[in-house]
């Protein structure tokens, strides 16, 4: 059985608490609560906990699926190199940008979402893991003589596969058949008119 890869499960859970801290403050914000700033904090801080998580870490073992327009960001946290690739750093960061939002009930979720995202960051680290961008495998070209192929002798419909396959000689003369002259009926016939 295989190890699990805690970094994916992080790199989900902290997405989604990038989410609940962006309802969280704007349900602060709008609803004028009275230190309505850490609602205005939990936005920015969703914001940028959705951007840096948003591109999906490669796998160690097996294919990824990469998230859609995820290339662009990658392209930006590649920039930022043993910052973004470090996922202790990311477990710090992730638990300090959630301290500020859990003094305000609206965004308390988001806060225990994030907080949890950082422990499983701080497990991955711990294992061994760090961030690597998914790359696009180069597409080789097919040889264009390899990609012809013969057409079929035989013009449609064509009998089945076995059908189609011819006795050997050997076979043919075991059982009784001419290479190519009539067959001898073994059941004889007799013609009566009544």
């Amino acid at each position: 059985m295989g190890q699990i890869e805690w970094a994916m499960w992080a790199n989900e859970q902290a997405l989604a608490s990038g989410l609940i801290l962006i309802t969280g403050g704007i349900v602060a914000t709008a609803g004028r609560f009275t230190q309505w700033y850490f609602g205005a904090y939990s936005i920015a801080a969703g914001v940028f906990v959705c951007l840096l998580e948003y591109p999906r870490g490669k796998r160690a073992k097996g294919t990824t699926m990469e998230r859609c327009g995820q290339k662009y960001m990658t392209t930006v946290l590649k920039l930022f190199g043993p910052l973004t690739r470090n996922y202790y750093i990311r477990a710090v960061l992730h638990l300090m940008l959630s301290v500020p939002a859990g003094f305000l009930l609206a965004t308390i979720l988001g806060t225990a979402c994030l907080a949890i995202a950082s422990g499983i960051y701080l497990l991955a680290a711990v294992r061994g893991e760090q961030w690597m961008p998914i790359e696009p495998k180069p597409r080789q070209r097919p040889q264009v003589g390899a990609t012809i192929k013969q057409p079929p002798s035989n013009p449609p419909p064509r009998p089945p596969a076995e059908a189609r396959k011819k006795p050997s000689e050997g076979e043919e003369a075991a059982a009784g058949v001419s290479a190519g002259g009539p067959q001898a009926n073994p059941i004889p016939v007799t013609d009566e008119v009544v």
